[in-house]
């Protein structure tokens, strides 16, 4: 009877390990249905906190989303058929979602002591057409009449629609502040295929919104800002239609793009091993100098991130670091948007920068016909300073100057914001009118 025993509890023992193995499959497959559900609700709970979405209709979206939950359970007959419909049901309220976020995207308007819009105050966020192409700004001042800047953010890449906000309001009561998405950039990412990038798109795109500016506010000449990047995008405008700006201000000059790849790859090796930080050294070492080939933000990143983390640290520099969840999550950026300010400086980066290095404003535009202002930050060490100093030495303009900023690195603009605003409206507009 021994015998016969065995195989009977075999035969019984196998239906418990098919039983066991089908409760585990259901247990993971419950796990990530209830992960997608969380993926498909997070741009739902997103909407109060980091859109402009009217609470109406983000409280709206939430209800719908427990509804679909709720409904999909108690109606379907079969359990598996409720998860289908409820993740299907909560992938269009996403959509919805990320659709309302873009619809209701804005720029806060300028408030009066009385809480409301101030009277002849501008603040809109708009699209703009740009030699074919639909491309974002916002426009901000307290007073239309007053001169118009336009702001060049970095990268290329970069987007500063909230920041400019955020950091230099004080600006907005001596100038209308515009501030421009470059294509490929935060919420101008989409207009213009990556493969057609190219500095002279960029100045063409860059002279084109400023017609428009000086068309539309009636400016004879408008004011030029740019940042990183946007100072050599800022010269090439200058350079090639001087009649439309009353200043250029370059804030961290980008001179010799090549040379200061060399030069940021060579400290950060220096600083890895003063430190003794021997996994990095070893790093870069492996990777060797740029110029490099192929995914180019996947082998600067790291030694860029390395020195900012390293001005970050020097005591030195006030207000060091970036607001960044602070600034992509402005009531400018749709959701859609706040992915693409991240994708934007990946991918714009990736099809921009191998064409920067052969660019050298020492050789390339050592003339100007318009007024020349470079901030330097004396602890910056992501700009090269010493080749914005051999750059002005070299360059004629009816007039120039460094200024350095002794508490800044690669941002003067957010290290020392009311210098910033001093130096503006003391020296560039007072000197200028």
């Amino acid at each position: 009877m021994e015998h016969l025993a065995r195989p009977l509890a075999h035969r019984g023992a196998r239906p418990t390990s098919i039983r066991l193995l089908r409760g585990i499959g259901v247990a993971l497959l419950i796990v990530l249905a209830l992960l997608l559900l969380a993926a498909l609700a997070l741009p739902v709970g997103l909407l109060p906190f980091a859109t402009a979405v009217p609470a109406p209709l983000w409280a709206l979206l939430a209800l719908a989303d427990v509804a679909t939950l709720v409904a999909a359970f108690r109606l379907a007959p079969r359990r598996w058929m409720a998860w289908a419909i409820s993740l299907a049901g909560w992938a269009l309220i996403a959509a919805l979602a990320v659709g309302a976020s873009q619809r209701f995207a804005t720029t806060p308007p300028i408030l009066g002591a009385d809480g409301r819009p101030l009277p002849g105050s501008v603040a809109s966020l708009e699209q703009v057409e740009l030699n074919g192409s639909r491309q974002w700004i916002t426009v901000r001042g307290r007073d239309t009449d007053k001169p118009v800047l336009l702001f060049l953010s970095g990268g290329p890449g970069g987007s500063q629609l909230a920041a400019t906000r955020i950091v230099l309001g004080e600006l907005e009561r001596h100038f209308v502040v515009v501030n421009w998405d470059q294509p490929g950039a935060g919420k101008s990412y989409d207009a213009v295929p990556f493969d057609q990038l190219t500095p002279e798109r960029y100045i063409a795109d860059g002279l084109a919104l400023t017609r428009q500016l000086r068309a539309r506010f009636g400016q004879r000449q408008i004011y030029l800002v740019g940042e990183s990047w946007g100072t050599a995008l800022g010269v090439w405008m200058a350079q090639r239609e001087p009649q439309h700006f009353a200043a250029v201000v370059s804030v961290a000059q980008m001179v010799d793009f090549a040379q200061t790849d060399i030069d940021c790859y060579t400290l950060a090796l220096q600083i890895a091993r003063e430190r003794g930080d021997a996994k990095t050294a070893a790093s870069l070492e492996a990777q060797g100098p740029p110029p490099y080939t192929g995914n180019v933000i996947d082998k600067e990143a790291p030694y860029l991130m390395y020195l900012t983390s390293a001005m970050d640290r020097n005591p030195a520099i006030h207000s060091p670091g970036y607001n960044t969840l602070g600034e992509i999550g402005g009531p400018e950026y749709g959701l859609y948007d706040k992915v693409n300010y991240v994708r934007g400086v990946l991918d714009s980066y990736n099809a921009m920068w191998p064409q920067l290095w052969g660019a050298d404003l020492r050789t390339q535009a050592t003339r100007l016909e318009v007024p020349v202002y470079i901030i330097e930050g004396r602890h910056d060490i992501n700009a090269s300073p010493y080749l914005a100093e051999d750059y002005v030495s070299r360059l004629e303009a009816p007039h120039k100057e460094l200024i350095w900023f002794e508490h800044s690195g690669h941002n003067p603009w957010r290290n020392e914001t009311a210098h910033f605003v001093e130096v503006m409206v003391g020296q560039v507009l007072a000197q200028a009118e």
